[in-house]
């Protein structure tokens, strides 16, 4: 009943009516329509990138786009293809198959949709940005390494997809290059990155209006006419795709064999895992745009709805996208229905324009992705490592080096198994257990009976047990009376438990006594709610240090020989 109770699910648009304006309308239709366009080559050229049909992107953008719109927690993020997912998808494409790649799809939709329903949206900003930074930076690389090919005019069907297999076949087929196809790439990428600040020098009028356009749409339109009017022998999307279709495709449901099904566990986890840190990062950065505040579990859920039915329509991975939805904020965006009027472009586009997309070189869409990787990774922060400590540089250096040679999928589960084992490590060193010799010897002295304080400090957790462990090879050794004081103590786990529950077993074993002081808090709770706070009973727990010193005092004063005898002869 708590569980139903805890589920929401309302999406942000649901928020936007009661004050919506007209004039929001008119910002939000420039801004759709402004994104719809730089959207397009983006779609096709991260399909084809990805081993699919350029219609696979179009169609992942209008429909995924229009329900992470629709249903989504952010008020301007625009979801779509991302380049993140490229190298995940080329690899389940190469090895299992279109129809493996939308059933992993949609199996990963369901697992964004049931993090969202548990309400795990915030765990994800706990992953180190030395991970999220590693393998961003690696699948920039793959990105760039991935349409030298294309940029090339290289027979793609001849270079393999593994990494260093495709450097050597590219090493090798660089005497094959197509001197055209690498003009015209290499012409298209200095529009790209020249456009802006060429057109930040126009005067007024309408050359201040062609300006706003961005410069993968100039170099896109620019290419294409050329490439329709003129014989430059390259290939094209006709020549490689024959095409685009005219409209959505219908309703459709991916096939494959029983023996499959279970090989979609891991491709489904790594898109779902990848999908939910994309939408997220891309949400959180336009919070910062905006100052506004994302849903972060409504967003997810919006994610697994795109991810189970962008499929049934030709689509595949659905995630937020960056460089989209900041764009969208540029352009004025103030809800999410300029994310429905860019998938209504995007679809008006392939209704209207599909003819026109045979023209479009495989050249000039490689130098857009070379473009995205660019500006994907943030390169300087590897020359920036050396401020950083050798754990951040080992975590950082390993992710970005096995999402390149090996797999997202790998990097990830080595990064974050290093950032937990550093976590432990620095956690332990943290952890103080200080015999207190003064306080030791003047109770002993006072009382007659051996008494042996100790003082702990931090987390008592498995990796730091062993430093509770110690305590009976010191001086407690030959104690009557243990005295722990966890008044600083700020967690416990149940490993620490057990070590405590060690220490008070071997000291009862020998007729001595633990005695816990300053329990509070959590470690307080864990003693309860195990029972062995009932075990100590009241003579092993004690609220502070002076309240336990005047206790022994009493103690002692009422009978001395029994309590002064614990110390004959412990056994060892």
């Amino acid at each position: 009943m708590s569980f139903v109770s805890a589920f929401r699910f309302r999406p942000c648009l649901a928020g936007v009516w009661g004050r919506y304006s007209r004039s929001d309308f008119l910002c939000d239709c420039q801004a759709g329509l402004t994104v719809g366009i730089v959207a397009l080559p983006l779609a096709m050229a991260f399909a084809i990138a990805s081993g699919l049909r350029p219609e696979a992107g179009i169609f992942t953008a209008i429909v995924g786009g229009l329900i992470v719109s629709v249903l989504g927690g952010s008020r301007v993020q625009i979801g779509g293809p991302a380049g993140a997912f490229i190298v995940v998808v080329y690899t389940i494409v190469s090895r299992h198959g279109v129809p493996f790649l939308l059933l992993a799809t949609m199996a990963g939709g369901v697992l964004l949709f049931a993090m969202g329903m548990a309400r795990i949206g915030n765990l994800i900003r706990y992953i180190p940005v030395a991970i999220i930074i590693g393998f961003t930076n690696g699948i920039a690389v793959l990105i760039g390494l991935s349409q030298v090919g294309d940029l090339l005019g290289l027979d793609g069907s001849k270079i393999p997809a593994e990494f260093f297999s495709k450097t050597v076949a590219l090493a090798k087929a660089l005497p094959e290059t197509n001197p055209t196809s690498l003009l015209v790439g290499l012409v298209s990428l200095a529009i790209i990155a020249g456009w802006p600040k060429a057109a930040g020098r126009t005067g007024s009028g309408l050359l201040q209006s062609v300006a706003r356009v961005p410069g993968t749409i100039i170099a896109l339109v620019l290419a294409t006419v050329v490439t329709a009017f003129l014989p430059l022998g390259i290939e094209t999307i006709g020549s490689r795709f024959g095409g685009i279709p005219r409209a959505l495709p219908g309703l459709m449901l991916p096939r494959v064999g029983l023996d499959m099904i279970g090989q979609l566990v891991g491709p489904a986890i790594t898109i779902a895992m990848l999908g939910s840190i994309e939408s997220l990062l891309c949400a959180r950065v336009a919070d910062t745009l905006t100052g506004t505040r994302h849903d972060p579990n409504q967003e997810l859920m919006a994610q697994g709805i795109a991810n189970f039915v962008a499929p049934l329509f030709g689509g595949f991975c659905v995630t937020g996208t960056i460089a989209r939805t900041v764009t969208n904020i540029r352009s004025g965006a103030v809800s999410p229905i300029a994310g429905i009027v860019h998938a209504v472009v995007l679809l008006l586009i392939v209704l209207l324009a599909a003819p026109w997309a045979q023209h479009i070189p495989l050249a000039t869409l490689a130098a857009i992705l070379l473009y995205v990787a660019f500006n994907m990774g943030e390169w300087r922060e590897f020359a920036r490592l050396r401020r950083f400590s050798h754990n951040y540089k080992i975590i950082l250096l390993a992710t970005f080096t096995l999402t390149v040679v090996v797999d997202l999928t790998m990097a990830i589960e080595v990064g974050l198994l290093l950032a937990c084992l550093f976590f432990a490590t620095r956690m332990s060193s943290l952890t103080r257990v200080e015999h207190i010799a003064e306080l030791s010897d003047r109770w002993s002295g006072a009382t007659g009976v051996t008494v042996t304080v100790y003082r702990f400090s931090g987390s008592l957790f498995f990796g730091a047990v062993d430093k509770i462990e110690a305590i009976l090879t010191g001086p407690a050794l030959l104690s009557a009376i243990v005295v722990l004081d966890v008044a600083g103590m700020i967690n416990l786990d149940s490993s620490g438990l057990a070590a405590i529950e060690g220490v008070h077993a071997a000291l009862t074993k020998r007729s001595a006594r633990l005695v816990v002081v300053g329990l509070s808090g959590q470690p307080a709770s864990l003693f309860a709610r195990s029972g062995f706070a009932s075990r100590l009973g009241p003579s092993g727990l004690a609220a502070s240090l002076d309240a336990f010193g005047l206790q022994l005092q009493t103690d002692v004063e009422q009978s001395p020989i029994p309590v002064a005898s614990i110390n004959a002869s412990p056994e060892r």
